[in-house]
């Protein structure tokens, strides 16, 4: 019965975090649409805080699965770590607590949000470092900075699908790609 009103609890903050974002989001709300008593939230959480931190965690793993699931061990690593960044970066897009969080961060620079942005980039740069040191061990890459590299390619990425939109009509998901290999693998130069 208790994980009954927990998982209650949780599914009524994520749609209460989703529609009002963190900051407008109150305790008396998420009881509320939980259809508890707001005593009980505290029985299982000390705080929003507490409450939004777990959501987020499960929001991190999820995307972290997806990632996975495009991972294929037989494809060489710049399609892979193509298809994780699009992965991941496209999670991101298509998640409405994501992008109410990342709107948040922005718009009204919460401390929660901008915590959770950072956290996002944070797992997405981890998780490309990982797969830049297994490169390099299998010889596929250059000796380089595995996290510093991972923090490029997660940038590089970020501009082709968020920013280039700011000014110009979408990339094409294989445009990107290409883009992607051309800048970091292949570069500029004719030599």
């Amino acid at each position: 019965m208790s994980f009954d009103r927990k998982q209650a609890i949780l599914e009524a903050a994520s749609k209460s975090f989703t529609h009002f974002g963190y900051k407008a989001t109150t305790m008396d709300q998420v009881a509320k649409m939980a259809n508890v008593g707001k005593g009980t939230i505290y029985t299982f959480f000390k705080n929003k805080e507490e409450l939004f931190d777990e959501i987020t965690t499960s929001l991190l793993t999820e995307m972290g699965e997806e990632a996975d699931k495009v991972m294929n061990l037989s494809d060489s690593f710049i399609e892979n770590v193509h298809r994780v960044l699009y992965k991941m970066l496209e999670y991101r897009m298509n998640h409405s607590l994501t992008i109410k969080i990342f709107q948040e961060s922005k718009e009204f620079g919460t401390p929660a949000a901008q915590e959770v942005v950072r956290k996002v980039e944070q797992m997405i740069v981890h998780y490309i470092k990982e797969k830049i040191e297994q490169a390099i061990e299998n010889g596929e890459v250059e000796r380089c900075d595995p996290e510093m590299t991972a923090f490029v390619m997660l940038k590089v990425y970020h501009a082709l699908i968020f920013d280039w939109e700011e000014y110009h009509e979408p990339l094409e998901k294989e445009e990107i790609a290409n883009l992607f290999e051309t800048y970091l693998f292949k570069g500029l130069s004719r030599r």
